[in-house]
């Protein structure tokens, strides 16, 4: 009777916790597939870890929320206790050892595939600042710098009216965007002109600290044309929440006429720049920063 009464519990509690795992996963993906072939194997990994987290999750609080049921103390139940048991130790070791090594084998098959940086078609070197990126086509001779968008630098300045509601693509759009071929290898050269940065754009699968004095590299080949957005992910500064990645994928085609068009105009100072700041006199560099954007408010309210 009792080994009856344990199974209902088990199978009841089972049921629970597995409707409740299913609801959170129709929620939808917590993280994005990507259009990289990298970013599919990193989503595909994250899958199956995940997976197996849990099952692993199901099991253990089925099994913790059926003897807290079934073996209460309520109900006359004694703890056991034994001390020591060499079955249930090279058990409990040897299960975890397994799914670390069932985990391990794709993560390190897709760690090293991260690191192969050779090969590659194009170079493109983004160089962090505080706060906006610059970057070089090394092979093309174009150089820019992208910032936030006008759009967004107003809306978010205390006391503009704007509700950043009725900007498009809030904090999350640029002056210029660094645009890509599609179908093409290439190679990224990250570093920083003051602090530390991170390089991130979610749909290519990994993200890059930019590091002054070093230069770090990182790879990509999109697959689908489009536009893709992203943020610094290193905290570098009162303004760091104001740092977008936009990527716009064209393909290879319309990124050399892209390369044409551009050809000639090459960044020249990143102190020319309005968003620029920079320095270890960021602090009076802002002020100007926020002048000139007074002065755009100003400018377009009288337009």
């Amino acid at each position: 009777m009792k080994r009856t009464n344990e199974l209902i519990v088990a199978l009841a509690v089972l049921a629970v916790v597995t409707v409740i795992t299913w609801g959170l996963f129709a929620v939808g993906d917590n993280m994005p597939r990507g259009v990289t072939p990298f970013s599919q194997s990193v989503y595909q990994l994250h899958n199956t870890v995940m997976g197996i987290v849990t099952v692993i999750g199901i099991l253990v609080f089925t099994a913790m929320f059926t003897s807290v049921v079934v073996h209460r103390k309520s109900k006359g139940y004694e703890p056991a206790k034994f001390t020591h048991s060499t079955k249930a130790e090279i058990t409990w070791t040897t299960i975890p050892v397994l799914i670390l090594i069932v985990i391990a084998i794709p993560a390190t098959t897709v760690l090293i595939d991260m690191e192969d940086t050779g090969g590659a078609e194009m170079n493109v070197k983004i160089t962090g600042y505080q706060w906006l990126w610059k970057y070089d086509y090394i092979e093309d001779g174009i150089s820019f710098f992208s910032a936030l968008d006008r759009e967004s630098n107003r809306a978010r300045q205390i006391g503009s009216g704007i509700d950043p509601r009725d900007v498009d693509n809030y904090l999350l759009e640029v002056d210029n965007r660094l645009v890509l071929p599609t179908n093409t290898r290439i190679r990224f050269l990250l570093t920083a002109d003051d602090v530390i940065h991170s390089w991130w754009v979610p749909d290519l699968g990994w993200k890059r600290d930019a590091i002054p004095g070093m230069v770090n590299e990182a790879w990509t080949y999109i697959e689908e044309e489009g536009v893709y957005r992203g943020q610094c992910a290193e905290l570098c500064g009162k303004d760091h929440g104001f740092m977008p990645i936009v990527i716009e994928a064209i393909s290879p085609e319309d990124y050399r006429r892209w390369v044409e068009e551009q050809n000639g105009t090459a960044a020249t100072d990143p102190e020319s720049h309005p968003s620029f700041v920079g320095g270890n006199d960021s602090a009076d560099k802002d002020e100007d920063t926020t002048a000139v954007v007074d002065l755009d408010i100003v400018a377009s309210d009288q337009g």
